[in-house]
């Protein structure tokens, strides 16, 4: 009878099943470790591309390059792909290798404790509660939408949602509606909605840099070619990734180049928009890269329309139906659409994840901001990994890349788990002087880069600190997380027949920290980890 009453213990509980969710089960069955579970709050995977379905819904990344390496769909339908056949391709990755006997569909993940006697993880589910040696956060930034706090809100009579809780059962046709920021999301929607609503009035606080998309469908033929011939797709998406490499690499380290990029950027506006007043209020006033680049090639269009209207201020208060910008300007709507993003840099799991001494991930952060080792590890954390974790965001290439760089440092971490456990349980947790000058390090780099030269975006915490940007290219990010540094932990085993938790020293390596990885992360690719490693040999 004792035995039904056992709480269930997996080696590694997934959190999400999004790209990073459904990337890490695959990589772990592959590297042979089945005794895991994907803990998914919705009904089905997909992660944001589930959640988003708002008119337009694509990806800015082509489609070639945003998919896994081990699982290439040479079936593709447009060079930048729309949400349905995205979500279709985490369908069948999800089938292809076998996943759905790990899912746990509507279960959310509520609080999750260290065990430090036991070494492992206390998960408590809205479906009932498991224990897991290692927890793997892939919930992704974009997972919780964020409303501003407009004075009025509560008393608007007309319709109002995210652009990621899309309500389709609201019919837009001849509407006046409202659009409260001109971010990614944004200047999707409003060229899909644009002309079935009847008035358009789009509230812009900061104009975007806006690059061609130069979308198209991908023809039959092509399809063709790489389904019989998957070297030339792996060609395509080589061609892909060195182009946006080039382009990750003039905002990090040339942006003496940037005025090229604005003059192409203005070039494109001025095509489309003729009107001069309205080319002011779309001009931006900062470097091209500080905010994310937007591509569209329907989104100045779109704007140049008689029915639509751009107030080039922030909405500041709500009078009824009536919405008033910050320069006292107003608008009359009977909807209201929120393009205001995700809580990006104040992620909510941290308010979930109670560490080793009992505080929370968030508080944790309070004084410094969001930060890790390698963008993956936490201090006080044992055992617990992010998949899109701090400073690994990217404003030019696919994120896909940097998911699977993550994931071989998991795999690693599992295979150092397994040795240092020698047949009982072991626990790995960063050492604050690695994770310390880790961020000290990308901090610095990150100074002298695009994303620091005035502006505001969700690159930034609320108090300017750059905790969500890699500033580097995708190859340097694999190779920062190509392999586990021991020197950069501190192992923790059970002692007394697994009563206690003991701290140990992990064994170093090569000397010191500051003669290890970290102390040589970024600046040249002779500094990264790989070559540390040689010299401290």
């Amino acid at each position: 009878m004792a035995a039904e009453h056992e709480q269930e213990h997996v080696r590694v509980a997934v959190i999400g099943t999004g790209f990073g969710g459904l990337g890490a089960a695959v990589r772990l069955r592959r590297a042979g470790v089945t005794d895991f579970v994907l803990l998914e709050r919705r009904g089905a995977v997909g992660g944001t591309w589930h959640d988003n379905t708002y008119p337009g819904c694509a990806c800015d990344i082509p489609s070639h390059l945003y998919s896994f390496s081990f699982a290439p769909n040479p079936e593709w339908p447009r060079s930048f792909s729309p949400q349905p056949d995205i979500r279709a391709y985490l369908e069948r990755v999800t089938d292809t290798f076998g996943l759905r006997q790990h899912i746990r569909f509507d279960t959310e993940v509520q609080q999750m404790t260290w065990d430090a006697e036991e070494l492992h993880w206390r998960v408590e589910t809205s479906r009932g509660a498991l224990t897991a040696d290692v927890v793997v956060s892939a919930t992704g930034p974009l997972s919780e939408p964020k409303l501003p706090d407009i004075p009025g809100l509560d008393s608007f009579e007309g319709k109002v949602f995210h652009s990621a809780t899309w309500d389709h059962g609201y019919d837009l046709r001849g509407k006046r509606v409202a659009v409260i920021g001109t971010g990614a999301s944004a200047i999707q929607i409003i060229p899909a909605i644009q002309p079935v609503v009847g008035e358009l009035t789009v509230f812009q606080r900061t104009p975007a840099w806006v690059v061609p998309r130069n979308d198209r469908r991908i023809t039959k033929a092509e399809q063709k070619l790489h389904a019989r011939f998957p070297a030339t797709q792996k060609l395509r998406r080589l061609a892909l990734w060195g182009v946006h490499e080039l382009e990750t690499q003039v905002f990090a380290k040339y942006p003496k180049l940037l005025p090229a990029v604005e003059k192409l950027c203005t070039l494109h506006m001025k095509r489309a928009v003729k009107d001069p007043e309205l080319r002011r209020k779309l001009t931006p006033d900062y470097r091209v890269g500080c905010k994310r680049t937007l591509v569209s090639d329907d989104y100045y269009p779109a704007l140049a329309q008689p029915n639509t209207h751009v107030i080039d201020s922030g909405l500041k208060e709500i009078r009824g139906n009536t919405l008033v910008s910050a320069d006292g300007r107003e608008a009359e709507v009977d909807a209201i659409v929120f393009c205001s993003g995700f809580y990006v840099s104040d992620m909510p799991v941290a308010d979930l994840v109670k560490g080793a001494d009992g505080e929370t991930l968030a508080e944790s952060w309070a004084e410094d901001g969001m930060n890790a080792l390698r963008g993956t590890t936490t201090t006080g954390f044992p055992n617990f990994l992010f998949v899109i974790g701090p400073n690994t965001g990217l404003g030019t290439s696919s994120m896909i890349l940097i998911i699977e760089a993550q994931l071989n440092y998991l795999v690693d971490y599992l295979r150092k788990l397994d040795t240092l456990g020698g047949g009982d349980k072991a626990a790995l947790d960063v050492r604050p002087i690695a994770q310390h000058t880790y961020n000290a390090k990308l901090r610095e780099r990150i100074s002298s880069s695009v994303w620091e030269t005035g502006c505001t975006s969700w690159y930034l915490d609320a108090q300017g600190r750059p905790v969500a940007v890699w500033p580097g290219t995708t190859a340097e990010f694999r190779k920062v997380t190509r392999e586990v540094w021991l020197e950069e932990y501190e192992v923790l085993r059970r002692s007394g027949a697994g009563r206690t938790g003991a701290r140990r020293k992990a064994p170093l390596l090569a000397g010191s920290v500051s003669r290890g990885a970290v102390a040589h992360a970024f600046h040249t690719a002779e500094d990264m980890p790989g070559h540390a490693r040689e010299d401290a040999r």
